[in-house]
Formats: C-alpha cells, structure tokens, sequence
C-alpha cells in the first residue's frame, strides 16, 4: 500500500507559534509558558536505537533506561539490529536489560532485519499506518507508539493518554478529580485539537520543572506497552 505524505508536523521554525496559539485558548497552558517559559522541543532521530530506548523505558525510572542505553552504546558503538542480534542474552543482560526488555529488543530487531519493518517509510506515513506497523512487534503498544509519533516524527495531534506523567500534570493544573476517567479526559483534550502533541509538551515541562528536573530528555511513564 502507497504511503500517504504527511504535513502535520511541529518543528522548530513553529513550535513556539503553536504553543502561543495553545496559550491563547486555554488559560492552564498559558500559565504554565507563563510561569516556566516555553517546554523544550523534545526530539529524537527517527530510527531503530530510539525505539529501543522508548522500550526501554517502559516502567522504569528515564535515569534507568538512559543508563542500559548508555551500555549498549558503549558496547555496540553505533546501536543497529544486527548488532543486537549478535549479542547474548547475557551481554544484554550486562547492559541492565531485563528478560523481557530482551524479548521486546530482539522481536523489534528481528522484525526490521526480515523486512516486515521499514523505520524509513514511517516518516512519512499517517499516525494510523505507523500506529498499525509498530503494534505488530511484541512489546510495543500505544504508549510506546505514542512517544515515537511524538518525539521522533513530531506528528502535530498526539495525546499519550498512557503516559502517567502527562496525566497527573493535566489533573493538577485543571484541579481534576484523581478518578477522572480516560473518557472525560479525552473531551477535555478535544478543545487542544489538532495540536495536542503541544499541550502534551507544556504538560510534561510542568511536570519535570515542578520537579526541578529541566532538560530531560521526555518525562514520559507508562503503565503497559
């Protein structure tokens, strides 16, 4: 199947345009720009090692996931799935993977050496082609998706409505009850349309600079996938 080119992105010549655009139609954001300047313009290279990383960070803390990336790199030198593939469970297990962190890795990597994955043809798919082409690997489901669209493809509407993160800033800034549901939270994310991935940005800056933890490289948690 063609794959559709896709122009709803966010880069760096609009994204301060975006969130000013964000701020003007929700008071919550405005404040947040307002109070700790613009979120950083978090960005990934679209290929194989980020998609390891964002595995990687499932359920864990981002210092763990930085330090098993960090390993893999200084072993591997330049992380590709054959390289991967060469190693053991036990010198992956060295790197600080966790048997199913192991199974997730290898599953991505078999998938990409076979063909069935194309990283490059992701770029310029639509958000549900590439939603659909990563869901088929073991391991990787709609959070982790999600990061992808988001930070490596800077697609323009995504709302990571797993990541725990994001979701306790948004019930803090609005003062939302702790039990609003995915549901009413997807209304209220409505109004942010098309530019949701902008919101998601300035709530994860609330979130880390609340925190005191500027400039990480995504605060994003995840209960499954």
């Amino acid at each position: 199947m063609p794959l559709t080119k896709v122009i709803s992105v966010f880069n760096q010549e609009n994204f301060h345009q975006l969130c000013d655009g964000l701020a003007k139609k929700d008071t919550h954001l405005r404040d947040i720009i307002k109070r700790f300047g613009y979120p950083p313009m978090w960005q990934r290279k679209p290929g194989f090692e980020t998609l390891v990383h964002i595995i990687l960070e499932q359920q864990v803390s981002l210092a763990s996931a930085r330090a098993a990336l960090d390993k893999l790199k200084a072993k591997l030198g330049k992380v590709t799935p054959e390289k991967l593939l060469a190693l053991t469970d036990a010198e992956l297990r060295a790197c600080y993977f966790s048997r199913q962190k192991t199974i997730y890795v290898r599953a991505l990597a078999e998938a990409i050496v076979r063909g069935d994955l194309r990283i490059r043809q992701l770029k310029m798919a639509p958000d549900d082609q590439v939603r659909a082409a990563l869901k088929k690997i073991k391991g990787i489901g709609d959070w982790t998706v999600d990061v992808f669209l988001l930070m490596a493809l800077q697609r323009i509407n995504i709302f990571p409505t797993g990541d725990l993160a994001m979701i306790n800033s948004l019930k803090k800034v609005k003062a939302l009850p702790a039990l609003t549901t995915r549901e009413e939270i997807l209304v209220l994310a409505a109004a942010w349309e098309p530019y949701r991935s902008l919101a998601t940005m300035i709530l994860w800056h609330s979130y880390l600079m609340e925190r005191s933890r500027p400039g990480l490289s995504g605060p994003s948690r995840k209960p499954a996938g």
